[in-house]
This record gives C-alpha cells, structure tokens and sequence, in this order.
C-alpha cells in the first residue's frame, strides 16, 4: 500500500504536499464560510461563481499548461506556481484582517489562484512519473490523492475552530506559511534521483497532436467522459455540505467544518484502497460512478444532521475510488511524451466543467433547495455509469482490433482488453 514511500524523492514531495495541502483546505474552507455568510446572506449562487472563477482558468489555460509540462522542468514550473499561490494567500488574508475584504475582491483572488493552478496542475500530475519509476506511477497516484484527502480530513475541521475562535483571516495566512513546506520539498529534492522524462522539443502543432493521441485512445476517450459529467455536476461538495448545514440543518462554523473532515475519512480509505490495487481495472470506474450517484440520492434524503455526516462518508469513498482509479488508468496508458498534455486534458474536463456546474447547482440550491443540488449530483454518477457501460457494451466486438491500434506495452494492452470484456459481460448481465 504505501511501496512508493521507499523512495527518498517521494517521501519527501509526499511530506510538503501534505503540509501544504492541509492549509490549501483551511483556505477553501474559510473562503466558503466567509462568501456564504459574511459577504452574503446565504448566498449559495454566489458561491458557485467564486468556484467557477477559480476552476474557470483550468479550462481554458489547460492545453498550454500542458504543453509547459512535457517542454519545461516541472520542478521549477512548481516552484513559481507554489509561490504565487503564496503570495494570493497573504494578499487576501490581510484584506480579511483589515476588513476590508468585499466580494469582487474574492473573486478577484479566486479568479488569480485559478490562473496560477491551471499551469500547476498538469505540472504536478505528471512529475509523479519522475519520483518513481513505472510500476510504482499508478501508487504514487493514489498516495497522492491520500495526503490530500488527508489534508482535508484536517484541514476544514481546524479552520472551522479558527473561524468560531478568532475569524477567518488567520487562516488565510496559515495556508500562506503552509507553502513552505512544498517549496521547501522541491528545493531539497534528490535531482540525480529523479526518472529521467524526455522533454518535448519546440515545434507546431504539439497540441493538437495532443488531442489526435486522445481521439485514437477510445478507452480513455469514455474515461473522459465519465469524469467531465460526474466533476461538472457531482463534485460540487463546498456547495452541497454548506448549504446542508447551514441552511437545512442550521449549523454553525465548527459543524460546517466538521462536515468536510468526515467526507475526508471516506475519501482517505478509498485512496488507500486504491493504493493496494497493483493493477488498474476500468471497470472500478464504472462500479464507483454509479455507486457515488446512489450514495447521494440517500444523502438527499438525509433526515437528519447525523445521518448526513454518515452518507458523507460513503461519498468520499466511491468518489475517490472513482478519480483515484480514472487517473491511474490515464496516467499508466498512456505514452510518456505525451503525459502531460493528456493530463491537462484529463484535468480540464474534470475541474473545468465546474464554471458551468457551480453556478448551476448553486442556483438549484437556493431556488428548490440544497435536497434538489445533491439530487443534480446522483443524476450525474448514474448517466455516467450508463454511458460507459453502453458504449463499452456496444464496441465489444472491435475490442481487439482497437487495442491492437495503440502502441502500448504488451502488458498493458492486455489490461485494456481485459477491462473491455469485463465490463461488457457486466452490460450483458445488467441487460
């Protein structure tokens, strides 16, 4: 479960990723609190904008951002990122302090803090490959989303005990410090030990040969997919678990808070789950998409506070059960020079569709109600789930021509074959 540890590079990136993390979730955390009942009344739309302000960028910076990754150091792009993320943070929690924080100005830094993780993002999903070697990528992976998911199983719950004890604005500035502790990661990194990654010489149309990799790839083409529906319309939790405790329940800060951390113990043993798995089976994806849309029609219809935190456990799982395995799966199939514009892909699809899904669900939630928002996510694991088991169901046949198509190791052209006959004997059983 946890063999990526071994290495010194790893242990290391892993140690200042949590650390920064944990204050990455305070931040969040105080940043709803402070636009859902300081700077509004409840307002859950204004929240969905301040998430689609800072996931917006992700969208549309993705297909440089990732040609960045494969032509560029990564170390070093993360080092810059790391660092403006920094200063964004000292530079709104001393607006905070001085109260004179107003909500253009929230959105102003949502909007910088999405530009400057847009060009994050694909860097640091594909520098996993240089910490460890190719048998270890798809357990680094899932590591990685375990040091986050821990970062928010502890980091809402203290910022929600900040916020109650003295105000939001000092967590502002511990996320700013906790910067520290990554920046100070790369900068102590082993460089002799690092997996050797060729870097993209500069040339026209790397980009679109990004996408014609994509288009030739079926298998990841339905991963795609599944992740674009259940990102845009499920994973709105900020919006779900505000608006569940304070408007249904009526809960303070600290609940709020606590709410977030509970999700986060779910989410943590479905990362560790997918940290024993040494094969990645596509499979799961399907299974966990349509596990996470039921789980959130019976957190819809929580009847009470308890109840939800319970639920909210279950979605942490399934939903990271899912995303974990999706990565992996994209990461280990696909060729290296073509890593990181695939991930800037794979990561604009999944945060990217949050412009268009906050907003939404947001609206939902203050019109119908918080029930209906949640409803909107079930609606999304279970589309999903049906679509790719219909699509897989149906290119069953074809299956050996096109794995035969894509120039893949041995091994893992088996595995793809493997997952398509898998999952099309389930369709033939559900049918």
């Amino acid at each position: 479960m946890f063999r990526s540890l071994r290495v010194f590079n790893y242990r290391l990136w892993f140690a200042g990723a949590l650390v920064s993390n944990t204050g990455a979730w305070m931040q969040r955390t105080a940043q709803d609190w402070i636009v859902l009942t300081e700077l509004t009344d409840k307002d859950a739309a204004a929240l969905g904008i301040t998430m689609a302000l800072q996931f917006g960028p992700l969208l549309l910076l993705m297909p440089v951002a990732g040609l960045m990754a494969d032509r560029f150091d990564r170390r070093h792009i993360l080092m810059w990122t790391q660092g403006v993320q920094c200063v964004l943070a000292f530079g709104l929690g001393v607006l905070v302090l001085s109260g004179h924080v107003e909500l253009w100005h929230v959105y102003a830094f949502a909007l910088l803090l999405g530009v400057a993780t847009a060009i994050d993002v694909p860097a640091r999903q594909s520098f996993v490959s240089e910490l460890v070697t190719d048998r270890d990528i798809s357990n680094a992976v899932a590591l990685n989303s375990t040091s986050f998911q821990s970062a928010r199983l502890i980091g809402p719950a203290v910022a929600g005990v900040l916020i109650a004890w003295i105000g939001s604005g000092p967590v502002f500035i511990v996320n700013g410090i906790s910067f520290v502790g990554v920046i100070l990661s790369l900068l102590f990194i082993r460089k002799s030990q690092l997996v050797a990654t060729p870097r993209l010489a500069k040339a026209k149309g790397q980009i679109r040969d990004g996408l014609r990799y994509v288009r030739s790839r079926k298998d990841i083409l339905i991963v795609l997919v599944m992740v674009f529906l259940v990102g845009t319309f499920g994973f709105n939790f900020p919006i779900f678990i505000s608006t569940m405790s304070t408007v249904e329940f009526g809960k303070g800060s600290a609940e709020f808070g606590l709410l977030s951390s509970v999700m986060a113990a779910g989410a943590v043993v479905g990362s560790l789950l997918a940290a024993r798995r040494e094969r990645v089976r596509l499979v799961v994806v399907v299974i966990a998409s349509a596990a996470f849309g039921l789980v959130c029609i019976v957190a819809a219809l929580s009847p009470t506070y308890l109840f939800f935190a319970v639920t909210l456990v279950l979605i942490g799982a399934v939903s990271l059960t899912m995303m974990n395995t999706a990565n992996a799966y994209v990461q280990t199939t696909t060729a290296p020079e073509m890593r990181g514009r695939v991930m800037a892909l794979y990561m604009a699809i999944f945060a990217g569709g949050t412009p268009i899904g906050a907003p939404i669900v947001g609206l939902v939630a203050n019109v119908w109600g918080p029930r209906w928002s949640l409803a909107i996510g079930a609606a999304s694991g279970i589309l999903a789930a049906l679509i790719a088991v219909v699509w897989l169901a149906r290119n069953k046949r074809n299956q050996s021509t096109a794995t035969a198509s894509i120039e893949l190791p041995h091994e893992t052209r088996e595995l793809a074959t493997q997952e398509i006959g898998i999952v099309g004997a389930t369709a033939g059983r559900t049918s």
